[in-house]
This record gives C-alpha cells, structure tokens and sequence, in this order.
C-alpha cells in the first residue's frame, strides 16, 4: 500500500521546488533547474508510482507569469483527472515575507495582506524554501494565479 502524501510546488523562479509531505511534517524534497513544463510530468509520475497524493499545494505569485500559469495548468489538470484537492497561498509565505523582483526596480512587497509594489534600489536575493511542517491554515482553495500584472504598469 502506497503511503498517502500531499505535495507542494514552488515554480516561482528556478530551481523549482517540490516538498512531499507526511502529516504535514516535510519527507522528501525534489529540486530542478529544468524547465518546469518539461519536468513537472516526469517528476510528478515518479511521484504517483511512489506515493498516494491527497492533496495538491503551490505558490500562486507573484513571480514569473509563465512558470505560474504553467504550475496552475499542471495542477489544476491533475487535480481534475485525479479527483485531488488543490491549495494555494501567495508566495511571500515560502520567502519570510522577502520582496519578490517584478521588473526593473519594481519589487512586490506584502504589507499587512496586501500586494503591493515599491521601488527598491537594491533588494535581497529572493530565495524560497519548503517549509518542514506544512500549516493548512495559511492555503486557500482559491487557487487561481496571482498575476499582479495591473501592479506592475504602476
């Protein structure tokens, strides 16, 4: 009998970031830097052949608009044929509330829990990270992608 897991993607910027985790304590992490529309099938097969998936999690944005809607598409595919739930949580979760890089000099910033843009000479290398235990509270079943491309026209 397969062991029953839920996954959490983070496609965001390369490498991508995929978390399996037990009773939401993190089990096994996969990192790639191929591209996620090549690797994601692959990966998620191994993971199938491995595991019982219960439940789908990804970073919904800000970040980069393709590999969002490529995660999404993924995703929410899997989880229709699949019959699995999917989450998701803006990506500020998996980098301790870091600015995440728009264009230019234009950053994404949350204050409170809005999105917003600001204007940053310099900002800190945005590095995300699976989290070890998983809170569900902070997932929504709203999982459509957090584009924020009105934000950054501003």
């Amino acid at each position: 009998m397969l062991k029953e897991v839920d996954i959490l993607l983070i496609a965001l910027t390369s490498p991508i970031k995929i978390g399996v985790y037990e009773n939401s304590k993190l089990i096994e992490s996969i990192e790639s830097e191929e591209k996620s529309s090549d690797i994601l099938p692959i990966i998620f097969k191994d993971l199938q052949e491995k595991y019982r998936l219960q439940k789908l999690f990804y970073a919904n944005g800000p970040g980069s608009f393709m590999a969002i809607k490529v995660a999404y598409i993924f995703l929410k595919s899997l989880s229709i044929l699949k019959n699995i739930p999917l989450f998701a949580t803006d990506a500020f979760y998996f980098n301790k509330n870091g600015p995440i890089k728009a264009i230019g000099k234009l950053h994404f910033v949350k204050i409170a829990s809005e999105i917003k843009t600001q204007k940053l000479e310099t900002a800190p290398e945005v590095i995300f990270r699976l989290p070890d235990v998983l809170d569900y509270n902070e997932f929504s079943t709203e999982a459509a992608p957090l584009y924020m491309i009105g934000a950054v026209g501003q």
